[in-house]
């Protein structure tokens, strides 16, 4: 019995220790549904996506309650690799478990919806016209002239059927309230189309004439007309002849 007290603390920590490291292991194992945001990389740089593709997918998972509970805090992230994808047209994506970074503990068992689809098209450019755009009216008795704009051509780029469709990309509001006489102004270029983008130039310089309306002739106020009067003429009656 020498030594027993010593054994018997050695005995006692081992237990400890035990239970201790197991104790993740002897944890109820449950499922819960997180919310993994959607991330599409690699895509090539000559196509585009054209429709709208969601942002996020439900992911059901199992794992420890310990682990669980840590996955609370985390953002979770779907991504799909598209560097493989060759053409154009529609295109389905089929998410699994290995698309879905978690920790190694935690398995991932259903994505909903675990396809996703979108189209994509080559890009294109082209050259257009740059419109002014005015807004408003100078006050009372101003006139507004032909507004240009210098460089009056910008390069845009976006899918190739919204690129041909557009022969004129137009500047920020430019206001006109206020206005007389003529001015010029620095103005971002855009495009109404979200899919399609300036390449160049992003601002462009726009002169617009500003003048003062020229009035009627005026009038003659001393009460003539402008036609010149006509002389009476006289007969002189002759006597009859006897």
């Amino acid at each position: 019995m020498k030594n027993f007290g010593l054994k018997f603390a050695a005995l006692l920590l081992a237990c400890v220790l035990w239970f201790i490291v197991s104790g993740p292991r002897r944890e109820q194992k449950l499922q819960r549904v997180a919310t993994a945001s959607l991330s599409l990389v690699g895509l090539p740089s000559d196509v585009v996506i054209t429709t709208d593709v969601r942002s996020s997918v439900a992911v059901r998972v199992e794992g420890r309650v310990s682990a669980l509970r840590s996955l609370a805090s985390q953002n979770l992230e779907a991504s799909a690799d598209l560097s493989k994808i060759t053409g154009t047209g529609d295109v389905v994506i089929t998410l699994r478990p290995k698309n879905i970074n978690v920790p190694e503990d935690i398995e991932v068992l259903d994505i909903v919806p675990n396809k996703v689809r979108f189209s994509i098209e080559k890009l294109g450019q082209s050259s257009v016209s740059i419109r002014p755009f005015l807004d408003g009216d100078p006050p009372e008795g101003y006139l507004v002239g032909q507004p240009v704009a210098e460089p009056d051509r910008a390069l845009i780029e976006g899918p190739m059927s919204h690129v041909l469709k557009l022969t004129e990309v137009a500047t920020e509001r430019i206001i006109m309230t206020g206005r007389t006489a003529t001015f010029v102004q620095n103005t971002p270029v855009v495009s109404d189309d979200p899919l399609v983008r300036i390449v160049r130039p992003l601002t462009t310089q726009v002169t617009v004439p500003v003048l003062a309306e020229v009035g009627p002739a005026p009038t003659d106020t001393s009460g003539t007309t402008g036609t010149p009067p006509v002389e009476p003429t006289t007969t002189t009656d002759k006597p009859d002849d006897q």
